[in-house]
């Protein structure tokens, strides 16, 4: 097996090339800048691993291996050009974005070559995009003839800033921040679509949270596997005002990531309700530490299944390409506990 990180060199590419390396893989390290993938090598305790000088759309970068993780944001810049050149060398692929756009657009754009390249292609492999999609479709087998679902986030970084790259592609997006993002009803996905939702309940909060839409990748993944009307993204207040206000200034100000104490104390939680036309309802919560120490491990785990045993091709959302609950017990040796209940 044989696995190629794209953008190996950032923050949560380093992190991501040191789980591979905790786990054995054979990782072969892509990007722009030799110095700085030799020092990412170095850094992830695999001095000898491959490294390969590329950019974005030069598929030869990844001849040879099975599956690419792409962790070179912003991917409404340069996505699409590592999507098609991972299709291009017949090699599986998972990103660890959360942009709307970029994931729409991949579903739009590449379903029909990665199906007749017979490789699969996830986007969206994340802390909340994967186990957000994922306990989506367990919530929606709890509730008869779906008519809604919510996805709600909240993240307390403790200590910890996003990292500069985090910052970076929020403020690429800014507009669908500030906007709250593709809501998606009978059908269609569209930003002028309002989330239904005022409030939701969070574990451990005495009374339900004011929320505002939000931008959440389930938005784009969960309507192709829960046959729902309509699916929403909120998030705190706090949260959505984090990401809409974000300046070209704080992104000069930024380390390039938190320090490793206080990136662990971090915590993200994912709430997911559903609502039936009947009115019973189901609910469940996922929750987790360390946001990008918690992607790292998501997206290895991901892509380690694809190389093992493959999933349907074309492009997928996570609940079409893994086992919903499987996958997520996986994560408890890493502190992610879940459960589905109904309502």
């Amino acid at each position: 097996m044989k696995i190629v990180v794209y953008g190996a060199s950032g923050y949560t590419g380093r992190l991501v090339v040191a789980e591979l390396a905790r786990r054995g893989t054979g990782v072969v390290l892509a990007g722009r800048d030799l110095a700085r993938l030799r020092a990412a090598a170095a850094g992830a305790g695999v001095p000898d691993a491959e490294v390969r000088v590329a950019q974005a759309g030069d598929a030869a970068a990844f001849h040879g291996c099975d599956v690419v993780v792409n962790c070179a944001g912003p991917f409404v810049v340069t996505g699409d050009a590592v999507v098609r050149a991972a299709i291009a060398a017949g090699c599986h692929y998972v990103d660890i974005a959360g942009e709307q756009v970029h994931m729409k657009r991949t579903f739009d754009t590449f379903a029909g070559p990665a199906q007749q390249a017979g490789v699969s292609v996830v986007p969206g492999v994340n802390d909340d995009g994967l186990p957000g999609d994922l306990l989506a479709h367990l919530v929606a087998e709890q509730t008869e003839a779906v008519e809604e679902v919510v996805l709600g986030v909240h993240l307390a970084r403790g200590d910890g800033a996003p990292s500069r790259g985090t910052l970076r592609t929020a403020f690429t997006n800014l507009d669908t921040f500030r906007s709250g993002g593709l809501g998606y009803e009978d059908g269609r996905w569209h930003d002028d679509i309002p989330t239904r939702r005022v409030s939701l309940a969070f574990p451990g909060d005495d009374r339900p949270a004011p929320v505002r839409k939000f931008p959440l990748p389930g938005v784009v993944t969960v309507p192709r596997h829960v046959p729902a009307r309509h699916v929403s993204g909120v998030a705190k207040a706090e949260v959505v005002a984090a990401f809409s206000t974000i300046t070209p200034e704080l992104l000069d100000a930024v380390p390039e990531g938190p320090a490793e104490d206080h990136r662990r104390a971090g915590r993200w939680t994912l709430v997911v309700e559903a609502a039936g036309r009947e009115g019973d309802r189901a609910r469940g919560v996922v929750q987790g530490s360390d946001i990008q120490g918690s992607t790292a491990v998501i997206v290895v785990e991901a892509a380690h299944r694809l190389a093992v045993n493959g999933a349907v091709p074309g492009v997928l959302a996570p609940a079409q390409a893994f086992e919903s609950a499987d996958f997520l017990d996986t994560l408890a040796p890493h502190g992610v506990t879940w459960a589905v209940d109904s309502v």
